[in-house]
């Protein structure tokens, strides 16, 4: 691969599904905006399948619908699944329409998709049959199959970006790391390295599908989060300078949608310390493994609105010692819908073992773990699932432990979160915040790292709690920032969260 040197050293940039079915628009911004000549090239562009499509492939992500695979899995399900991935079929050539006013070019997007799908069904109605026999389990298979699937969606919005910025000039180059008729798996690394093995960024414009096969079989680890880890990865092995997300929205203070548009603030720069704790609470900036391969390797991750080109986003680096970072909260987020798993045993105290078979039983039964917190008798984790996974949970413990006293109740979890909270005064101007409203928290988490303080509260509360604390700590709070120049040029006044 030929590269510029360090001091341009190239940039490898995700566009998300709903950002990638803008594709009109990402052309005036993202793919091209005002570059001209060189300044087109430099790039590695990292694909999302078009916004649901994945979720017809496989099943919806929110509501659990039932998508191709789900209904091939079902082995009651019958052929269902066949005229699933039919309509997906059509789902996609109208996507191609909305794509490509040229004819030409809609009926090689089209022809292009539909070989695949049609590759894809003959696939599946022959493991059908060979599953009919009693020598070959289904469920063996369906890892397999799920990757399959997935990777229609980022064939296809590759395919299409290629040709659509062929269309206007641009010297694009599709790199399909889906491992379509390949035979052989490598691991990941090794896979990017050969694609990438005769590229010359500084003249080509590569996009790379999403998706990638590989030894690791992304989906059995990161599921549909694996997008990020191919971002992250390629940004990597290819010696990127910069690791870049095009989101339909900026990274903010809290989520607009509760608090407004204009209360909240764009966080210019945080930490990959912040940045985990956001993906715990299940709003991501990035994949916790991707952000871990980017940190490794010493490449910053700049998130981006894929629809506000004069901005600069959010940078997430690793803080220097050097670095001095005002205490201050940079975001306010919360989670609905957790649960206080609350499990109390008299005869706890000074006996070891409890928290090991919790911890256990939970993982056993898919329950998310969010946060825990103990004392000499009580073990409260808090968790998200299924009702009837957290029953089941429920039901083994009360069997391992006949004296315990188990419960459940539907809470919120309200997040401060930022790179320096030693700040003294916070934890009391939360609770007074809160009681100033009617709030009474039903729980305070406050650990010696000082990057977030979780409130629990009733989850009715949930709105009002953010609302409040975000007036209080972030748009009423005057004290004086860490001035962006005592950091690093790259993140000069700068925007955390959902910001429209």
């Amino acid at each position: 691969m030929t590269m510029t040197p360090d001091t341009q050293r190239h940039t490898v940039e995700k566009i998300g599904g709903t950002s990638m079915s803008r594709t009109r628009d990402l052309l005036d911004t993202v793919l091209i905006g005002d570059r001209t000549g060189d300044a087109l090239y430099n790039r590695i562009i990292v694909v999302s399948a078009y916004a649901g499509i994945t979720d017809a492939l496989l099943e919806h992500k929110k509501t659990g619908e039932a998508g191709v695979y789900a209904q091939f899995a079902d082995t009651d399900g019958g052929w269902g699944w066949n005229d699933a991935l039919t309509a997906v079929c059509a789902k996609m050539h109208a996507q191609n329409a909305a794509v490509f006013d040229d004819e030409g070019a809609r009926q090689t997007a089209d022809a292009f998709i539909r070989e695949r799908i049609e590759g894809v069904r003959s696939c599946l109605v022959d493991l059908g049959r060979i599953c009919s026999f009693g020598h070959f389990q289904l469920d063996q298979h369906l890892l397999t199959v799920r990757e399959m699937l997935a990777s229609l969606g980022e064939a296809q919005s590759a395919f299409n970006t290629v040709l659509l910025l062929a269309q206007h000039g641009v010297n694009a180059r599709l790199v399909d790391l889906t491992g379509w008729r390949q035979e052989g798996t490598d691991d990941l690394n090794a896979c990017i390295t050969a694609a990438f093995e005769n590229i010359d960024v500084t003249r080509e414009l590569p996009v790379v599908t999403g998706y990638a096969q590989c030894r690791e079989v992304l989906m059995g680890t990161y599921d549909r989060g694996y997008s990020e880890v191919t971002l992250s990865r390629v940004a990597a092995v290819t010696g990127a300078g910069e690791a870049i997300i095009h989101k339909e929205f900026h990274l903010s203070s809290a989520d607009p949608r509760i608090v407004g548009v204009d209360n909240v603030r764009i966080v210019g720069r945080t930490n990959w310390d912040v940045a985990d704790q956001l993906s715990n609470l299940g709003m991501e900036a990035i994949h916790p493994r991707a952000a871990k391969s980017l940190r490794q390797a010493g490449i910053p991750l700049r998130v981006r609105n894929a629809f506000d080109p004069g901005h600069e986003g959010t940078v997430i680096w690793s803080d220097s010692g050097a670095v001095q970072v005002a205490a201050g909260v940079e975001m306010v987020t919360g989670l609905r819908d957790v649960y206080a798993f609350e499990f109390h045993d008299q005869d706890m105290v000074g006996v070891k073992g409890y928290d090991a078979q919790i911890l256990e039983t939970l993982t056993r039964h898919n329950v998310w773990i969010v946060s825990k917190i103990s004392n000499a008798n009580t073990i409260t984790h808090f968790v998200k699932g299924s009702m009837k996974k957290m029953r089941q949970a429920e039901a083994d413990l009360s069997r391992a432990f006949p004296n315990a006293d188990l419960s459940l109740r539907k809470v919120a979890l309200i997040s401060a979160l930022g790179r320096n909270l030693r700040d003294p005064s916070l934890l009391s101007r939360i609770i007074s915040v809160l009681d100033g409203v009617g709030i009474h928290p039903l729980g305070i988490h406050d650990a010696m790292r000082k990057v977030d303080i979780q409130v629990v509260v009733e989850d009715a509360d949930h709105d009002g709690a953010v609302i409040a604390m975000h007036r209080a700590l972030i748009e009423t709070d005057a004290r004086p920032k860490t001035d962006a120049r005592t950091e690093d040029a790259r993140t000069e006044a700068v925007p955390l969260h959902k910001a429209a």
